[in-house]
């Protein structure tokens, strides 16, 4: 039994005294009530002994709830870290790209210019040959037409257009 039942027995034997005439006293059996006191007696260092295990116990657990927070605690701050950590590499690489970006779209402009500069240069030199090339072949075809002209024109002495021009006509 425990000491609670003996509280709750020593109760009842109380409670169930014969009271004594115009008096708040009872009349309870002191052999009964002796007995139940050092019983609870006994029962009381098992008590104390098993709220002192209890106590331990629960210090325990205090002990290992307070490790397992700091623990998590620890984890947490570790985690946080890394998490700034990859954001600041985050953050670095989204600058690193866009100075690229930045470099890229001047040389790629630079690029473009100098490509429009070349490939200008290159068709003005073809034009250059292409016109000395057209004014070839206008020479040549001028040569071509004085020398088929002189070929048709009458020469001193011909009896065919002398004879033409003495017949009035005068035209060729």
């Amino acid at each position: 039994m425990d000491v609670q039942e003996r509280l709750d027995e020593l109760t009842v034997l109380i409670e169930d005294a014969k009271s004594m005439p115009l008096s708040a006293s009872c009349v309870v059996n002191r052999t009964q009530v002796l007995d139940l006191i050092d019983e609870i007696r006994q029962l009381l260092p098992e008590s104390v002994h098993r709220a002192d295990e209890l106590l331990a116990d629960r210090e325990a657990v205090v002990q290992d709830g307070r490790r397992e927070a700091d623990r998590i605690l620890e984890r947490a701050r570790t985690e946080a870290d890394k998490m700034v950590s990859e954001h600041e590499v985050y953050l670095a690489a989204v600058a690193e790209a866009e100075a690229l970006r930045t470099d890229t779209i001047g040389d790629t402009g630079r690029m473009r210019q100098e490509t429009d500069d070349y490939i200008d240069a290159k068709l003005a030199s073809f034009e250059i040959t292409l016109q000395k090339t057209l004014q070839t072949v206008d020479r040549g075809r001028e040569r071509i037409r004085s020398q088929m002209y002189e070929d048709l024109a009458p020469v001193e002495g011909d009896d065919f257009f002398d004879a033409n021009v003495d017949q009035g006509r005068g035209e060729y």
